[in-house]
């Protein structure tokens, strides 16, 4: 098994030889026998040489050479192994009893601690690592072991402001409570000398305490509650699953400037537009920046204001600042300037990225014109349902507003439906007519 040059499957071999021994063979390391010549020669001695006689076999071709297999001593202790169990938050070593130990009913199960287990791993020589599989230079096994506990930022265990005074902790702020509470009482009963059994008692529930602060979800192992009955979220609920951190808040995030909701099919649009119900015209907005050229239509926009489409949101002067629309009275108008923004409604022709989920190739999100109707569902032209693996049967879709003109003009010239009409997948076309 050592010399197989893949230290996962060395690792594996290696279990796969020891999980059954259950006395560590004593001798000498045959790595120190001055007789072994080559890996044949370990296996196999001249006949008449080895105490034990020659098995009763069908001869092998090293047997048709005079030779017979003996068992090279390998260095152990002779001391007995145990078989190791899991109960609860503790681990227990099965020894294998002797027959006058199971004639007497001597009890072979014993408690493994921690304390234990580090001592064992910390004893691990490098060279034996190296022939286990693992690497001593970033998986040694005493590292596995937690002996200091690090303690996460105010940031990942934000508070909450729970009315004008008071204040709620977070779950995690909570459990570090109960560990610093738990270490603290066992670090003063082990000084006052206290018995042994109560010190195990606190060591137990600083353990429960450590391991349901990782993990509250533990086959088999009561969950620690908060006042209310209700379980902590631990730091293992936080990074897993659909909702957690990976999937969730990196892999998925939330956006601004989008809109969702249900599709309908329209004949009568072109292929590159894009039915926009008014309602969701007039609550989106792109940032114009106002020019010479379009002073005099971004004006009429801010006269009209937020309630009328098409109309403006907000202005936003070259200094920064942000003018509510929503807020300016009817006699009071808002006089644009070169090189303010103004945040208006989307209209007619501007173009949008439409998507449908799921996004399983580039077809999935293109470039649409917006054509801004009545009522309240996005309107697709049927040709382009082949490419969304789109039908009329209640199926959303996703609408993006791009907010710069440099995003304005990427759309146009990559991701417009008119340009997506030849997939580069398969050289033919992804949209046709449709019935």
């Amino acid at each position: 098994a050592r010399k197989i040059r893949d230290p996962k499957r060395r690792l594996r071999a290696v279990w796969e030889i020891c999980k059954s021994k259950m006395i560590c063979e004593k001798g000498e390391d045959p790595e120190n026998d001055p007789d072994k010549t080559s890996d044949y020669e370990d296996d196999y001695v001249p006949n008449g040489q080895s105490s034990k006689p020659a098995p009763q076999r069908t001869t092998t071709p090293a047997e048709d050479l005079g030779l017979v297999k003996v068992k090279r001593p390998h260095g152990g202790c002779g001391v007995r192994q145990p078989t190791i169990r899991k109960d609860g938050l503790k681990l227990y070593m099965n020894y294998k009893a002797r027959d006058s130990e199971e004639q007497s009913g001597q009890d072979t199960r014993q408690v493994l601690t921690p304390a234990n287990v580090y001592s064992i791993f910390k004893k691990i020589s490098s060279e034996d690592l190296t022939d286990l599989g693992l690497n001593e230079e970033y998986a040694r096994p005493d590292w596995m072991i937690i002996t200091v506990l690090p303690v996460p930022p105010p940031p990942v265990r934000p508070s909450i402001q729970m009315d004008g005074t008071s204040r709620g902790e977070d779950d995690l702020t909570h459990k570090l409570a109960d560990i610093l509470k738990a270490n603290q009482n066992l670090r003063r009963y082990e000084s006052d000398g206290s018995p042994a059994h109560v010190v195990s008692e606190f060591e137990a529930l600083l353990q429960f305490h450590c391991a349901t602060y990782m993990d509250n979800e533990m086959a088999g192992q009561p969950q620690a509650l908060q006042k209310s009955g209700r379980p902590l979220k631990s730091i293992r609920a936080r990074l897993k699953g659909k909702e957690g951190r990976l999937r969730g808040n990196l892999m998925g995030k939330r956006v601004d400037f989008s809109a969702r909701t249900v599709i309908t099919g329209d004949p009568n649009i072109s292929v590159d537009e894009v039915g926009v119900p008014k309602s969701i015209a007039s609550n989106l907005t792109f940032p114009e920046i106002v020019t010479p050229f379009n002073v005099d239509l971004l004006q009429e926009l801010v006269r009209n204001g937020p309630s009328v489409h098409p109309g403006a949101k907000y202005v936003i002067r070259d200094t920064g600042e942000r003018i509510d629309l929503k807020h300016t009275s009817g006699t009071h108008v808002v006089r644009l300037q070169n090189g303010w923004k103004v945040e208006r409604h989307i209209n007619n022709g501007d173009v949008i990225i439409f998507n449908r989920q799921p996004s399983l190739h580039k077809m999935s999100m293109m470039g649409h014109r917006v054509r801004v109707m009545p009522f309240s569902t996005f309107r697709l032209n049927l040709s382009v349902t082949t490419p969304y693996n789109a039908d009329f049967d209640g199926d959303e879709m996703n609408m993006h507003i791009p907010q710069s003109v440099e995003t304005k003009a990427e759309i146009k010239e990559i991701c417009m439906v008119p340009k997506q009409i030849v997939s580069p997948q398969s050289n033919k076309p992804v949209m046709g007519i449709v019935q």
